[in-house]
């Protein structure tokens, strides 16, 4: 692995955590991580719920099946889109942009010695639904997916799952 690409390779999902909450400075920092992400026709559609208390993390525990161990997180981050702002009001570039604004902050949180792990919720209309209650995201506003994040109870070593039978050579 090409060590000037460690902070890719140190991203990983990480599901065990200390329970230390997160400082406001982290989510700072991890959201400007997020509005680096690229954005069609720079619409920048996405908006962004910090959740930072204990009853809404572990409430939000519940309606994600995937998600347990957000009741031992120190934060989460849920990313959201605005249909009205996303380019053509489309939920398909909607959704590419925000999952790249997702990406980018589960590859910063590494380099601020935290793990986080993706939390799909769209296109699951259970989830979406009732995520939408829990935040009380106004219509327009699309929930995405949710970053668990905090410090990491153990440290995972770097890696890649590059694979060459993935690979095709300008014909499949």
């Amino acid at each position: 692995m090409n060590e000037k690409l460690d902070y890719i390779f140190r991203r990983r999902s990480i599901r065990n955590y200390t329970g230390e909450m997160l400082r406001p400075e982290h989510f700072e920092h991890l959201l400007q991580a997020a509005m680096a992400a690229p954005s069609a026709r720079c619409c920048d559609p996405w908006e962004f719920v910090i959740i930072d208390n204990r009853p809404a993390l572990d409430r939000l525990a519940q309606l994600l099946p995937n998600g347990p161990f957000l009741k031992e997180c120190g934060g989460a981050i849920l990313v959201c889109g605005d249909l009205k702002k996303a380019y053509q009001e489309s939920l398909s570039y909607l959704l590419q942009d925000c999952t790249a604004a997702l990406q980018n902050i589960l590859l910063a949180a590494p380099a601020l010695d935290l793990g986080g792990c993706w939390l799909g919720i769209h296109p699951r209309e259970e989830r979406i639904s009732a995520v939408r209650e829990l935040f009380t995201l106004p219509a327009n506003i699309i929930p995405v997916g949710c970053c668990a994040l905090g410090f990491p109870a153990a440290e995972l070593p770097p890696r890649t799952r590059y694979d060459l039978t993935k690979i095709h050579n300008n014909h499949w």
